[in-house]
């Protein structure tokens, strides 16, 4: 942290209160390199003591143009963008993406295909919760559980880069299905992650849910009632934690959802520690909605036979002529889309991420648009963190899960 200058200062006059100018309370500069702002972000607190007067997140410092790089390219292309975006949720954002393409083309996707993605998705999400609940509790000197979670989490992106051949940024879920078929090895190494998983989420519990050192960092900081955090238009496991069951695989279900049994688990409390224990009890959910979906994996194809928009298999390119001509036209040219808007949301770790596609009828989306969680949920930092110490906006920052790229888009 640094002070400011009093150049600074008199820029901020609209911003800061009166106490500041005068120069009462003292304004500092917490990032934009700090480790428990989880990323590239800069917050100005102003401080009477100890205790936090005012909080303004300052974003931009990781602006990439993602969104308008989309519009440059095809829409096969532009998928690959995709997975810099929110990069702990890099399958749910290629999964958002190609539905918005599915849905604006009407391009099918196979059953089998609509179940790996299932399954893919939900070892996401606990892989994302496991890096939250790691680094959440590294910020509280919690250093084993960091240890463990990552440990976990490995295990998660062997089994992406067995299907994939790459461990975060995967580009496996394709429009009308996926890149190719799982290998053999998949069922094992799911099946073993399911066995191994629910002992290290209770260990996980036995170090950290009645710890009276956890308790006390995380109880009764940055509460936000069930008002607060509509009004805000929050999501995920951030409102979960203020007890509204809002969840778009339940209530808009996507991808065959509908068939899986699972609840979705709400604390009525609204603080830090209500929303850990959200996320703990939704890593056991997606492992029950895995345990599922591999049990019930059907066989046939991965991939929708419209090859007005599907490249050809790779076994009809080496003997067909025509096959590798609209190979090479669609990888170059790309395909024209109808003309039209489309918008589709699912479920990220973080909360409701919804992408819109606009299309003039050419090769590329004419505007490309993404609603992600973490930017309504930055915006209420202030609000959660006015009247605690300076030591608690650690915890409160942790608890809303941002990703930086998810903000800065």
């Amino acid at each position: 942290m640094t002070e400011l200058k009093e150049y600074d200062i008199n820029k901020l006059k609209n911003l800061v209160s009166d106490r500041a100018i005068k120069g009462e309370t003292m304004l500092l500069n917490m990032g934009p390199q700090h480790p428990s702002t989880h990323g590239v972000l800069r917050l100005l607190l102003e401080l009477d003591g100890e205790t936090i007067v005012n909080c303004l997140p300052d974003i931009g410092f990781l602006h990439t143009g993602i969104e308008k790089n989309m519009e440059a390219k095809t829409y096969q292309q532009a998928e690959v963008m995709t997975d810099r975006l929110d990069y702990l949720n890099t399958v749910g954002n290629n999964f958002t993406y190609c539905m918005a393409v599915e849905k604006l083309v009407g391009l099918d996707v196979p059953v089998r295909a609509q179940v790996i993605r299932v399954i893919l998705a939900e070892l996401q999400r606990i892989a994302s919760h496991l890096v939250w609940l790691g680094t959440q509790s590294l910020d509280l000197a919690a250093m084993s559980v960091f240890l463990y979670c990552f440990r976990e989490r490995e295990m998660i992106l062997d089994i992406l880069e067995l299907v994939s051949g790459q461990r975060m940024m995967t580009t496996y879920i394709r429009p009308g299905g996926l890149w190719r078929d799982v290998p053999d090895e998949f069922d094992q190494a799911v099946r073993q992650f399911l066995d191994y998983m629910p002992k290290r989420v209770d260990q996980y519990e036995t170090l950290l849910t009645k710890n009276p050192l956890y308790i006390d960092r995380t109880r009764h900081i940055g509460v936000i009632s069930k008002e607060d955090a509509l009004h805000w238009g929050l999501t995920g496991p951030t409102l979960r934690g203020s007890g509204i069951p809002y969840d778009i695989r339940k209530v808009q279900p996507y991808s065959g959802y509908e068939q899986y049994d699972f609840i979705v688990p709400t604390e009525e409390a609204g603080d830090v520690y209500s929303r850990y224990q959200v996320r703990i009890m939704e890593m056991r959910q997606s492992l029950r909605i895995i345990h599922q979906a591999i049990d019930n994996l059907p066989s046939g194809p991965i991939r929708s036979d419209n090859r007005k928009y599907i490249p050809p298999p790779r076994s009809e390119i080496g003997v067909s002529m025509e096959a590798l001509i609209h190979h090479f036209k669609l990888w170059t040219e790309g395909f024209n889309a109808p003309k039209g808007s489309v918008y589709t949301v699912t479920e990220s770790p973080r909360g409701e991420l919804g992408c819109y596609l606009e299309s003039d009828g050419g090769t590329k989306p004419y505007r490309a648009y993404w609603r992600t969680p973490s930017f309504p949920h930055l915006q209420i930092l202030p609000k959660l963190s006015k009247g605690h110490l300076v030591a608690d906006i650690v915890a409160i920052i942790g608890s809303i899960d941002i990703v930086l790229g998810d903000v800065d888009r």
